[in-house]
């Protein structure tokens, strides 16, 4: 085993994941012997990585709601901020940026040491951080189609740290220790959702036009600095990985989506029922967290602070559901956890959907937060075997371009579930129904999943 130890000098240096010989079957494959590795709690390059991820999705989440809220018009003096929403077209800009660049960020993941990837995505950051305080500074003069640059690029940064930072799991890691690794990153991703989104509505300053908001935001966002190069600092942790196929030549179309990964995927039932539940999962996703805030503001009469609470509760479940399904799953993909959370879910939407009472809604603000906490656990209980299904069962080879493909996947589907929202409030308002009936879509949706999906349970060895 061929291993680099911390040092003094060093203290970030990151101990080498284990080569096999050369002439050995899993070096031919790309992957690593994990005999003498430190189980994962005591695996600090684990953490590492896991602290990196939680500090790159609390700044995605903190300038993306920053520019988010700038967007929305306010009151000011009473009368209603005329600049207008732009919320769909910061939406529409972050989403094409990994559209755009997934593909290639899948191939350069394979190509070259997926640790590298992840370092040189963190200084990235940085530079984009940096960008964004000096555009709130000068936002008198770029004003906010300069911020949606900024945003593209952020999001560009984003698509290229995705496919290294899932991939490398299972390079690095026993297979066995995969469905509790998946649902400590995802607890630590939707921790760091609440606090960031948390914290971009305390930097905002309320009732005033958006240039007289965004001039006094750059003070704040400086904390996106801050955090980035944490980020960075922690990155050095993660493991040394050799490139799982170097050398490959660049083609047209890994821009898109590869010709083997599609031929993959078309004759591997399993890995294309878990990217078409998958992103269902998000497209599903992006309606329930739309249609919250719609029951929340319209429909309930909450103020911005409250709603935002009201859709806390979701995300403080989501993390506690990673978790459990991780332990549940143990060193398999558990069929069972996936079907408890798909059931769990539909039963969850269909209780938020129920009309009558105060204001036309059964729960009312007190009886939905404990239902939307429920509806998170679920949700992380459900997803957590399909990210390891994802992880384990393309070949080695493959990982990379294959998360590229899934992120790719998932962001058609928000960009979906931001349509189908539009269809249904339009439908809602023109009937004058209640809009807590966005749940019943979603519950319809889901249901067929909850009732027929079924991934293939496997164990995992760390063979």
């Amino acid at each position: 085993m061929n291993t680099d130890q911390p040092t003094e000098d060093n203290p970030y240096s990151a101990p080498q994941a284990s080569d096999p010989a050369p002439s050995s079957p899993a070096a031919a494959e790309g992957t690593h012997s994990h005999a003498n590795q430190p189980e994962l709690l005591a695996d600090r390059c684990f953490w590492g990585m896991a602290i990196t991820q939680f500090m790159g999705a609390f700044n995605d989440n903190l300038f993306k709601q920053l520019l988010l809220l700038l967007a929305t018009p306010t009151l000011v003096k009473n009368a209603v901020d005329t600049s207008g929403d732009r919320q769909a077209e910061a939406t529409i800009v972050f989403a094409a940026s990994f559209l755009i660049f997934s593909g290639v960020a899948g191939w350069l993941a394979d190509r070259t040491s997926k640790r590298s990837l992840i370092i040189a995505s963190k200084v990235a950051e940085v530079v984009v951080m940096v960008a964004g305080m000096v555009g709130f500074f000068y936002y008198n003069v770029i004003g906010f189609n300069g911020m949606l640059v900024v945003l593209f690029l952020m999001g560009v940064q984003s698509a290229f740290f995705g496919p290294p930072k899932y991939g490398i799991l299972p390079e690095a890691i026993r297979a066995r220790d995969l469905p509790r690794a998946n649902g400590i990153f995802l607890m630590f991703t939707f921790i760091a959702i609440i606090f960031g989104m948390g914290l971009a509505g305390l930097l905002i300053q309320e009732g005033v036009p958006r240039e007289q908001a965004a001039a006094g935001v750059w003070r704040g966002s400086g904390i996106c600095v801050g955090i980035a190069v944490i980020g960075t600092l922690t990155s050095l942790m993660v493991w040394r990985v050799p490139a799982a196929t170097p050398g490959t030549p660049l083609r047209m179309q890994d821009l898109f989506v590869p010709g083997d990964i599609v031929r993959l995927v078309l004759r591997n039932r399993q890995i294309m029922l878990a990217l078409l539940v998958t992103s269902t999962f998000w497209m599903l996703g992006s309606v329930v967290q739309q249609g919250v805030n719609s029951l929340g503001k319209t429909q309930l009469g909450l103020n911005n602070t409250w709603t935002s609470v009201l859709a806390a509760m979701m995300a403080v479940g989501i993390p506690i559901g990673c978790v459990v399904g991780g332990l549940l799953s143990k060193n398999s993909i558990n069929p069972r956890v996936v079907s408890t959370g798909a059931i769990g879910m539909v039963v969850c939407l269909i209780l938020l959907a129920i009309p009558g009472g105060p204001k036309h809604h059964l729960l009312g603000f007190a009886g939905s937060i404990p239902v939307l906490v429920l509806l998170g656990f679920f949700t992380g209980m459900f997803v957590v075997p399909i990210q390891v299904s994802l992880q384990v069962l393309p070949p080695p080879e493959d990982k990379g371009r294959m998360i590229a493909v899934m992120n790719q996947c998932n962001f058609i589907g928000i960009i979906l579930g931001g349509v189908i929202f539009m269809i249904v409030i339009k439908v809602l308002e023109a009937a004058d129904w209640p809009r807590n009936l966005t749940f019943v879509v979603t519950a319809l949706m889901m249901l067929p999943i909850a009732l027929f999906y079924r991934p293939e349970e496997r164990q995992l060895s760390d063979d």
